[in-house]
């Protein structure tokens, strides 16, 4: 193909002039009819839709869709506005970009010379001199797999947002799924759907917090203030899981070689606990220990305690500390995680038409603050806004998150108790006298002394049951419980108990109100308010080490603009930094037997059968040798008592 079939890029803005800007003709149409292409996709796109909605929609809900204009002309719009216009985008894009990209190297290699023959010889002369990072195309390639990339990314946007529009339109209502899909709903933390205190008819709050496990992000994230050694530890950690994977790999492949069966998920992680002692230990102050072998003890010992910075008084460049230290700054390995997210979560939203006037990234402390408005206040601010926080959580800050917590909730117990035996004094002495009103008034009058004392004994006695009139107990005394504080009885309780001291002051005083009853009013009210926002935020006690993205949103009901598009965020975000949830049950992978055969190679020789593999490996009767990494995995016989566990109570 000659260069000159190849037209030249004009540089002007045309809408039909093939590849000039923002046209929508493509170079390479060949005589293609794009009107019937585009109405041949829509006329399909809009009868399987319209068939898919009448078999399951009731035929009296049909009817009520037609009142105002078909509904196949009213998907025909819907789609040729979404589906084709995307489509038609992409293959222009696509076409253009792959054409011009091959005219630039061609136009390149001609300028070099180097289009004619060229003799194998000289290739491999090349290739010995420079190697394959000398000469090669590998920038062309590059480029068009970041074209593609992108444009898969483009297109990937709009099918989500076609998918979410299609399945609001289909679902009518909101729920926690039109945020996160079924393959991230394991993530999230707590979604909860209100109405705003201040438009309760017309607006929603939604607070949604998303959990990302250490274990599942794509880049291993650290403190600012981890020390160097970590750093270097866990390095080394991984590259040996890494060894001993492959390891446990080829002993699996070989099995298969010999026609044995494959090891099972249990075998395999025996097979690893075995083979770490081949390459560490316990002992940290031989220096011939294993644990050294791929990193000296006297480099470690070198680095011991050395953190971020260095204080300008001990820095020495020339020193052994500080050169590890130059090295481990260059790999980027503290900072790299946080910043992904960072850069992620801010692109993403940029690219989705949500803007943000507050960006507050507190580097060291590895916490984000977003917010569309740099307004706090919730009645200065628009009924569609949001607001979101990306922290990363390690297991001291959430040990010191608990205990702040559980300090809360006691204060939040304290300060109702004491509301409680107020309320219950001004009941008292608002009794007039030899009255009765309730059952201890008639309990004072009829029942004997001994009674009283007795009454009295028990509930003074520490092993007494709690009992209110609210009628719940608490279930914080079991193990689970005490380990993981959910406080759901005592939320519980402590709501119950506002509104039943509520219905007391209300058959006190009805319709009047006097100091006392506003007073307490005033109190309740405040109480409740602070409580009721202590309860929506999240739990630190069902939080697990990782990244935590706390989202705030205020929208319409009857727009949910931000609802919609914080939905693509927020699964394009998860995708971009997390792994996802992987069973290992469902992601080990190993060759099956049937795949392993001697007769593909299509020899004339005898085939052995597979049945005296089989019947060699269960019955024993060939003779062939022990399957290699099999695993005993019956209990030993020990003489003796069994020492306790400790969880008696599990």
């Amino acid at each position: 193909m000659a260069i000159g079939q190849f037209p030249k890029s004009p540089n002007k803005v045309h809408p039909t002039i093939p590849s000039a800007v923002g046209s929508r003709n493509s170079l390479v149409q060949e005589g293609r009819d794009k009107v019937e292409e585009a109405k041949l996709i829509l006329e399909e796109t809009t009868d399987k839709v319209l068939n898919h909605i009448e078999s399951k929609l009731p035929e009296e809900v049909l009817t009520k869709l037609d009142v105002m204009g078909g509904l196949k002309e009213k998907l025909y719009k819907y789609i040729n506005q979404n589906y084709v216009n995307m489509f038609n985008r992409y293959t222009v894009t696509m076409e253009d970009e792959f054409i011009k990209k091959v005219r630039d190297f061609v136009d390149r290699e001609e300028s070099k010379c180097l289009n004619r023959y060229t003799p194998k010889e000289i290739t491999e002369m090349l290739d010995k001199i420079g190697g394959a990072d000398k000469f090669h195309t590998g920038e062309i390639e590059k480029s068009i797999v970041n074209m593609y990339g992108h444009l898969q990314g483009h297109i990937q946007r709009g099918v989500n947002d076609l998918e979410v529009e299609t399945n609001a339109i289909l679902r009518q209502k909101t729920d926690v799924g039109a945020f996160v899909r079924g393959e991230n709903a394991y993530s999230i933390l707590k979604c909860v759907f209100k109405d705003n205190s201040l438009r309760k008819k017309h607006v929603y709050d939604v607070k949604l917090s998303i959990n990302i496990l250490d274990s599942e992000l794509i880049s291993p994230m650290y403190h600012y203030q981890v020390t160097l050694e970590t750093l270097l530890k866990e390095t080394i950690q991984k590259h040996i899981q890494e060894l001993i994977d492959h390891q446990v790999q080829e002993l699996n492949d070989e099995l298969v070689d010999q026609g044995k069966r494959d090891l099972s998920a249990s075998e395999v992680m025996f097979e690893k606990i075995k083979k770490i002692e081949s390459f560490t230990d316990d002992e940290k102050e031989d220096e011939k220990s294993k644990r050294y072998t791929i990193l000296a003890k006297k480099f470690l010992d070198k680095i011991e305690g050395l953190r971020a910075e260095i204080d300008l008084e001990e820095r020495d460049p020339l020193n052994i500390r500080d050169n590890i230290k130059y090295i481990i700054d260059e790999e980027n390995i503290r900072n790299r995680g946080y910043n992904t997210c960072v850069n992620s979560i801010t692109s993403i939203l940029d690219t989705s038409k949500l803007g943000y006037q507050v960006c507050d990234n507190m580097k060291n402390a590895r916490i984000c603050h977003i917010r569309e408005y740099e307004e706090n206040d919730p009645l200065e601010l628009p009924d569609e806004r949001y607001s979101m926080r990306l922290a990363y959580y390690d297991q001291n800050q959430l040990r010191e998150e608990k205990k702040e917590y559980d300090k809360q909730m006691r204060a939040f117990s304290i300060a109702i108790q004491e509301v409680w035996d107020i309320v219950h004094a001004h009941y008292e002495s608002k009794k007039r006298f030899r009255s009765l009103k309730d059952l201890d008034d008639l309990a004072g009058r009829l029942m004997s002394k001994e009674w009283k004392n007795e009454k009295r004994a028990r509930e003074s006695d520490p092993d007494h049951v709690l009992w209110n009139e609210i009628g719940e107990m608490y279930n914080e005394n079991t193990f689970v419980e005490k380990n993981n504080r959910t406080y759901e009885d005592r939320i519980r309780n402590l709501k119950g108990k506002i509104k039943y001291l509520r219905e007391i002051l209300q058959k006190m005083h009805e319709f009047q109100n006097p100091i006392e009853r506003v007073i307490l009013d005033e109190r309740l009210n405040f109480l409740e308010l602070k409580f009721n926002e202590f309860t929506y935020l999240v739990n630190p006690h069902h939080i697990q080490p990782g990244l935590v993205l706390d989202i705030d949103i205020t929208t319409i009901k009857r727009k949910q603009y931000m609802l919609k598009g914080m939905a693509n965020v927020l699964n394009e975000f998860l995708y971009g930094v997390s792994k996802g949830f992987a069973d290992a049950a469902f992601a080990t992978y190993s060759r099956r037997r049937s795949t392993v055969r001697a007769d593909i190679d299509q020899s004339f020789g005898e085939v052995p059968q597979q049945e005296e593999f089989y019947d060699g490996f269960y019955k024993g009767e060939t003779g062939a040798e022990e399957i290699k990494g099999s695993v005993d995995l019956k209990p030993s016989k020990s003489s003796g008592k069994k020492k306790s566990s400790g969880l008696k109570e599990l």
